[in-house]
């Protein structure tokens, strides 16, 4: 490796070190914040805790709070309501009913009038089997209102209103015995993923106390496993909540379990798969959420990816013979055109990147793709073009680090005599100094090799967050790999070794060729005995294959495959300019001309060089002290 690629390498890791170790501070910081935010929670929570029990006992029918917000119970086997309507409900057996378009299946049960199932009908689990972003009964959504005891809609069943209902509606109300009701209407439209909600509550100002002025929203809901690896499936998904005020949502989850609570207002939150989304959105806002997400193990028996929760407030109008407050939700895939379609900011749950880089993907990555695809069915040779094309744009940066790693090649004799002639380690300062005249004489650009490196990363981590990302390279098949968002694992073992249980090929074959350009490019050079040389000599020949390896194994083969194919054109291109374009003779003829010529110094060499003589003078003086 030359000089140039290793202090690549050291500012490539500089920045990272200073990137994380930026993060770990803004961390301290919110984690910080985060605790005195729940100090005044907690102390908030404790003066409503004395507030609702005034309120129990003056009336001691009220139900508690715990109670409001326990998940639904069976029936119960005698009635414990005031009212007799409700007790009518309570006991009564649920029926369903569905609604479907050209794209969603959803299945309502009249027990707590919710959807009972979701499934996405144009998409497929990796077993082949339907694709259902909620199972059957893995779902709860519940409202809970004062009129005047706690009435959780979970725990009642509906009546069906079939007159009021039709092919794309479905009307089912909860009636009281003293008049009023709750009404929950779901509007699916045509060839959508929108699912919309109105929740009513009619004739209630009499039930309804004038202090009440929100309902809580509690879903929480069991997203099952849809793809081939567990560990980049559940490193993708997560729950997302996004604040009006803020340009993208936040997040727990990615792989982990987590809970936050927030007091101020939430547009929406969405359960994220890697490549699906059950997506509540209040149009005017909850004004209170918390959030909890938990992973199940990859063994599960009822083959659960991830529980997501989120028990949120809404705020209602007090006194209103009529209260009626919208929701809309958003069962489908996270395609990056048809959520931005939506206009609420869903294609925000894509992680495609910080500004930079998610620039760069949005608007060159993501229109390309999308164009060829128009034109070109296999995906695999999608790739193929993108990457030439990417290649081709980063050329000019490109071509300055290749046309400076085949100069430091030709100047390889003249490397060996610099180091034949000062072999002791004493006199690195001056072999230094005299390879840097070298460089100069043969036109070699110190910053050449790093700086185009550099310019280049944000394009390879765009790439980097964009495969695995992609639905559409989701199941589309190449070459040996039967899903190239998913990993091709040519051998596959059942045990974990080193965690891995397989081998995949694309990832295999990228980091063979990560070696081989390695070693084609330390053609002809030279470490001598410096050790930092040799052991980043080592670390780019072996280390980085190896550990680009294990990393790209558990990740989309489509990923490995650019990368193989970003590997192999490089080479191709290292081979052009160094077979015509910087032809070695030439190299050497320059510096031999140049040889007995002084070479003009820039001012930062002249610095360098008064830095070194002081050195120099500092050392000869510590030795005549001694």
């Amino acid at each position: 490796m030359d000089k140039n690629s290793i202090i690549g390498f050291v500012l490539i890791a500089v920045i990272m070190m200073g990137f994380f170790g930026y993060q770990s501070r803004q961390q301290a910081k919110l984690q910080k914040e985060q605790a005195r935010l729940d100090s005044i929670a907690a102390a908030e929570a404790y003066e409503q805790y004395k507030l609702d029990s005034a309120y129990r006992a003056q009336h001691p029918e009220a139900a508690l709070p715990e109670e409001a917000a326990a998940p639904v119970a069976p029936a119960p086997a005698q009635a414990v309501y005031s009212d007799s309507l409700l007790n009518e409900a309570a006991l009564a057996d649920a029926s369903y009913v569905t609604l479907q378009n050209e794209k969603l299946e959803v299945k309502f049960t009249t027990r707590g009038g919710q959807p009972w199932s979701v499934r996405v009908k144009d998409y497929n689990n990796y077993d082949k089997s339907d694709l259902y972003l909620i199972p059957e009964g893995k779902s709860q959504l519940g409202y809970v209102v004062y009129a005047p005891t706690a009435v959780d809609t979970r725990k009642f069943n509906f009546r069906y209103v079939p007159e009021e209902s039709s092919d794309s509606t479905v009307v089912m109300r909860l009636p009281f015995s003293g008049g009023g009701y709750i009404e929950q209407r779901y509007t699916l439209r045509k060839n959508s993923y929108s699912l919309n909600e109105t929740v009513s509550f009619v004739g209630m100002q009499n039930l309804i106390p004038r202090n009440v002025n929100s309902i809580d929203v509690d879903f929480e809901a069991d997203i099952p496993r849809m793809e081939k690896g567990y560990k980049n499936e559940s490193q993708y998904s997560r729950l997302n909540y996004y604040f009006p005020e803020d340009n993208k949502p936040a997040n727990i989850g990615n792989g982990r379990d987590g809970s936050k609570r927030f007091d101020n207002k939430i547009e929406w939150f969405a359960f994220q798969q890697q490549f699906f989304s059950a997506i509540m959105r209040a149009p005017g806002s909850f004004s209170y959420g918390e959030f909890a997400i938990k992973f199940a193990g990859k063994d599960n028996p009822e083959n659960n990816l991830m529980h997501c929760a989120a028990l949120m407030r809404a705020d209602i109008p007090t006194g209103s013979e009529l209260i009626q407050v919208p929701f809309e939700f958003y069962f489908g895939p996270n395609d990056y055109k048809g959520l931005k379609a939506y206009g609420h900011a869903y294609e925000k749950v894509i992680p495609l990147g910080g500004k930079i880089i998610g620039v760069f993907t949005k608007y060159v990555i993501i229109p390309l793709f999308d164009w060829l695809s128009k034109f070109i069915s296999n995906f695999g040779l999608i790739i193929l073009l993108m990457t030439i094309f990417i290649k081709i744009v980063v050329l000019p940066l490109a071509y300055k680090s290749y046309a400076s790693s085949a100069k430091m090649s030709a100047l390889k004799p003249f490397i060996d005599r610099i180091n034949a002639k000062y072999p002791k380690q004493e006199d690195a300062m001056k072999k230094q100094q005299e390879t840097m005249e070298l460089y100069r004489k043969a036109g070699v650009n110190m910053m050449g090799g790093c700086l185009p490196m550099l310019l280049q990363m944000p394009i390879l981590w765009a790439m980097f967050r964009f495969f695995p990302a992609s639905i559409q390279l989701r199941q589309e098949n190449f070459l040996w790999a039967e899903d190239l968002s998913a990993y091709d694992d040519v051998i596959h073992w059942g045990t974990s070794i080193l965690g891995m249980d397989h081998i995949s090929l694309f990832a295999l074959l990228m980091a063979l060729s990560m070696f081989f350009y390695s070693k084609i490019t330390m053609q002809g050079q030279n470490t001598g005995d410096d050790p930092n040389a040799k052991m980043m000599r080592a670390m780019s020949l072996y280390m980085m294959p190896i550990m680009m390896f294990f990393i790209c194994n558990n990740l989309s083969s489509g990923l490995s495959y650019y990368y193989l194919l970003s590997n192999l054109i490089t080479m191709l291109e290292t081979w052009i300019i160094r077979k015509w374009i910087v032809k070695p003779e030439e190299i050497v003829a320059k510096v031999k001309a140049a040889e007995n010529k002084p070479a003009p110094k820039s001012k930062w060499q002249q610095r360098l060089e008064e830095a070194q003589k002081m050195q120099r003078q500092m050392e000869q003086q510590k030795k005549g002290r001694r």
